[in-house]
């Protein structure tokens, strides 16, 4: 009846066990409970736990229950170690008295903490050897074949509960990466201007969309003075993070220049901006842009394109590519950089645009196209600027369907009116 009794209550706690197999908590959390639940249903002294590091090619010791503190920073067990080599191979390693047994390598320490016997088996996970656990008795010849049964029950339940608890520790970090990485995207869209500074003659409209939460892509108005404003648009070479931290030292350069533009030639203003991406950039790292200043009282427009997709003008349904630069910023210090001036009208249209506008592809992977970009834009021109940002996307959101974009994209539209 005793026996009966004792199994039922064997077995009570090594259901009560599964529940640290499926629940959401930390590693060591688990491993503390895990040690502590080992003892209790074996009904030993103590217990310790022990995770192999591949890289240490060692045994950590994580977790005990019973033990001193003295005892368990006793020292490293490798896993060529006589025993470990054992469990790992399937044996339960059983030692029947750890002051005389020759495979035990610090009998000093288990005679100071009044342990006896031993019995060591691995903790298995999909065949692999994660660890191992050992249970710890002050009486000699204390494991039983009963025992080592029920051990080998703990440890497997133990190996699950631990890999939960290291997936649960993964996810936990992904969550908040994944959150700090929503936030500075928050902070990355802030960035950019959600609409142009006013000018007397020119209605003017943007829109960024981001394919991941931060990217690359960058644009800005700035106004210099009554007169003169300045459009910039720009493309840091990668996608992600490190192209959204170098699109914000970006930024924060190239506006400070423009900033203070006023009595300074366009070209000026570009050569400080390269020479300083220069000095920022490493190899493979590079920022294409064009950059524009509108001048309301002469009517004109000064660029220089920086290796991007060029501006175009569309007078009366004819197209001008905007192209006059030279190389993109970032590669060369000294490059002699080349401007264009273009003269204005009423009713002119000015697209500026990031490659990912023409480059969303569909399911087949089909591009959009710098053809089928001005197809669209040709029915257009004649509304506000908003409207023709609005029907660019339309058109182009009929073509790649739900198809997952891989490039951001920023579009600018300047119409010019009387």
């Amino acid at each position: 009846m005793e026996q009966i009794k004792q199994t039922i209550e064997i077995e009570k706690q090594l259901y009560q066990l599964t529940t640290l197999v499926a629940g959401n908590m930390s590693l060591q959390q688990a491993l503390g409970r895990l040690a502590e639940a080992a003892v209790r249903i074996v009904g030993v002294k103590a217990c310790s736990i022990r995770l192999l590091d591949e890289k240490a090619g060692d045994l950590k010791m994580c977790s005990t229950f019973g033990l001193s503190q003295e005892y368990r920073n006793k020292g490293v067990v490798s896993k060529n170690d006589t025993v470990i080599k054992a469990a790992f191979a399937g044996e339960a390693v059983v030692l029947d008295d750890m002051r005389v047994d020759g495979r035990v390598k610090y009998k000093e320490a288990a005679i100071k903490e009044g342990i006896v016997s031993q019995l060591t088996v691995a903790m298995i996970f999909r065949d692999k050897a994660i660890g191992v656990l050992r249970l710890y008795s002050p009486e000699p010849q204390r494991f039983t074949k009963e025992n080592i049964s029920i051990t080998r029950a703990v440890a497997s339940q133990c190996a699950t509960a631990i890999t939960n608890a290291r997936l649960y520790a993964e996810a936990m970090k992904g969550a908040r990466i994944a959150e700090q990485i929503k936030l500075a995207g928050v902070i990355q869209r802030r960035m950019i201007p959600k609409q142009a500074p006013v000018m007397d003659r020119l209605d003017i409209s943007a829109t960024y969309i981001p394919c991941f939460d931060v990217g690359g892509d960058f644009y800005d108005f700035i106004k210099i003075d009554d007169d003169r404003i300045a459009i910039i648009i720009a493309d840091v070479i990668g996608k992600g993070i490190p192209a959204a931290i170098m699109m914000s030292s970006f930024r924060g350069s190239a506006r400070a220049y423009f900033d203070d533009a006023k009595g300074q030639y366009l070209l000026n203003i570009i050569n400080k901006i390269n020479k300083t991406t220069c000095r920022e950039c490493r190899n493979g790292e590079f920022i294409t842009m064009f950059a524009a200043i509108i001048n309301v009282k002469t009517m004109t427009m000064t660029y220089c394109n920086c290796g991007h997709e060029p501006a175009i003008l569309i007078r009366k349904n004819k197209f001008s590519d905007l192209d006059k630069g030279g190389l993109v910023l970032g590669i060369e210090e000294n490059f002699n950089y080349e401007y264009d001036t273009v003269k204005l009208a009423d009713d002119d249209c000015i697209l500026f645009y990031t490659d990912g506008l023409i480059d969303a592809a569909n399911f087949d992977g089909q591009l959009w196209t710098r053809e089928n970009l001005l197809k669209a834009v040709t029915q257009f021109t004649n509304g506000a600027a908003r409207h023709i940002v609005k029907n660019i996307l339309t058109y182009r959101r009929r073509f790649v369907g739900l198809a997952k974009q891989v490039d951001d994209t920023s579009l600018i539209a300047i119409k010019i009116n009387g």
